[in-house]
């Protein structure tokens, strides 16, 4: 494709505007259905150390099924941008944590240890039928996801509305273990996103 930078620049414009532009109702509707998909997946999240993103322009809220995590004996961590060309890194954060105003304006814990994530629940501008992401440009993710010998789990989480064809994943691009929808679970298996039963645990052993 020529000038993808241009093309992608554009796409995520127009699926941000839709994203904002979701009635409330739906958009706790189906809010409501990737927590309930996301609780079926990771039933037994004890002893994990899971990684989840403070919510930014419309993006489904994973604090809605924090507590549930946390009652399971999973510990929580935020995400703080430490440089602009930088992997992130994960401070541990429940509820009541005192938070500051990081980049973009977004939430971070205030001074909390740092972790090693087991699992990480990742926001999507977009993403496609081969289990790629389509991000906000900046590479956080990706250059997190390189840091680790073993990769975490990594779940990644939009609205239907957000799937589109292709993203044309560039070689440093990294497929998701799994996408979560208002829709399900799929699985990206064979470069293919494929459905999962939603009676099928999210396993770790998927990224060792």
């Amino acid at each position: 494709m020529d000038n993808l930078p241009e093309w992608k620049k554009n796409l995520r414009k127009q699926l941000i505007a839709a994203r904002e532009a979701i009635p409330a109702e739906h958009h706790r509707l189906w809010s409501r259905a990737i927590t309930g998909f996301l609780k079926q997946g990771l039933p037994q999240p004890q002893d994990m150390i899971i990684g989840i993103y403070w919510p930014f322009r419309g993006e489904y809220d994973p604090r809605s099924i924090a507590e549930y995590f946390l009652q399971h004996g999973a510990t929580l961590a935020l995400p703080e941008v430490t440089g602009k060309n930088e992997p992130l890194c994960f401070r541990e954060w429940s509820p009541d944590t005192p938070v500051k105003s990081g980049a973009y304006g977004i939430a971070v814990p205030l001074e909390t240890r740092i972790v090693r994530l087991d699992a990480v629940i990742i926001p999507m501008v977009g993403f496609d039928r081969h289990g790629y992401r389509l991000g906000y440009g900046s590479g956080y993710f990706d250059r997190t996801l390189a840091t680790y010998e073993h990769q975490p789990l990594t779940i990644g989480v939009a609205f239907e509305l957000q799937r589109i064809d292709s993203v044309y994943p560039q070689a440093h691009d990294i497929s998701m273990h799994y996408v979560v929808t208002e829709a399900g679970i799929f699985r990206t298996k064979d470069h293919h996103l494929t459905p999962a039963s939603v009676l099928q645990n999210i396993s770790t052993s998927e990224c060792q």
